[in-house]
């Protein structure tokens, strides 16, 4: 089912706030109190009987947590330029930032570790996932299918029937956990293009049915398995994010590591990057 969506990339600055405010759920009260500013103020704002300055513009978007790009438009819908910039990973200014996160993988070694941007697609990878993904499917994965626009998507590739989903044994419990995290991607963001892209990942998960927790006792984390062949591989994964880009590009990274969830999975990833 789609999530109703108010266009949050076209009209007045005040019809975006407005937007904004009720994807968050706000009241202008709410708002007002987290943004401190009047919640007259505010409601001018909205009915465009007062214009925004840059800096009002930015203090609404971080109460709101209007990511960077989407706060650039409101920025433009204001009359002010952007001030966050979108560079590539491979222009000169983001070296520090492409170094890092190679090195970010490269001490995750020889677990998997993967870098996504905000649409799931692959932006970097280290050894030990290319090895595991062989080991998946290898060219399969990156059939057009499952790459169909050239690039590597990491939910599609999790969620299509012809991807990693006939391998993962505990489908039901991963999948909803996966579901919940496109969801959130979609309740964050206010690009159309992107919140139809994420439903339609959404309903390729299908119906779930309700998780029946007493069938077995709760781990601290959600584990992935896996079946690969005769091995059964048991992961489970942490995301970190940049906690105060102001670039675009850095805004809409995130890194996933992988970690082995038991002494088997240890020696199965081990074997893997050796082989």
């Amino acid at each position: 089912m789609s999530v109703p969506q108010p266009d949050l990339q076209s009209g007045s600055f005040g019809a975006r706030l407005r937007g904004w405010r009720n994807l968050r759920r706000l009241s202008q009260l709410d708002l007002s109190l987290s943004a401190n500013v009047s919640q007259r103020h505010l409601s001018w704002l909205e009915t465009g009987r007062s214009q925004p300055s840059r800096s009002m513009v930015i203090q609404l978007a971080e109460a709101l947590e209007v990511p960077l790009r989407e706060r650039n438009q409101l920025l433009g819908a204001a009359g002010f330029a952007e001030i966050y910039q979108q560079r590539g990973l491979d222009e000169t200014h983001m070296r520090a930032v492409n170094d890092a996160l190679r090195r970010i993988l490269d001490q995750q070694m020889p677990y998997p570790g993967l870098v996504v941007d905000r649409a799931w697609n692959l932006v970097m990878t280290n050894p030990s996932t290319d090895a595991l993904l062989r080991a998946a499917g290898g060219d399969r994965l990156t059939s057009k299918a499952l790459a169909p626009d050239g690039k590597i998507n990491l939910a599609l590739m999790t969620l299509h029937p012809e991807g990693l989903r006939p391998l993962i044994e505990n489908w039901e419990g991963a999948a909803r956990v996966f579901v919940q995290r496109l969801r959130q991607d979609l309740r964050q963001t206010g690009d159309a293009q992107l919140r139809q892209r994420l439903e339609d990942l959404i309903s390729m998960a299908g119906e779930l049915p309700e998780l029946e927790l007493e069938q077995a006792p709760l781990l601290p984390m959600l584990t992935l398995d896996l079946k690969l062949g005769p091995e059964a591989l048991k992961l489970f994964s942490v995301i970190s994010t940049f906690g105060t880009p102001q670039d675009v590009t850095m805004d809409e990274l995130r890194i996933e590591s992988f970690f082995p969830a038991d002494d088997s999975s240890d020696r199965l990833l081990r074997d893997l990057f050796a082989g």
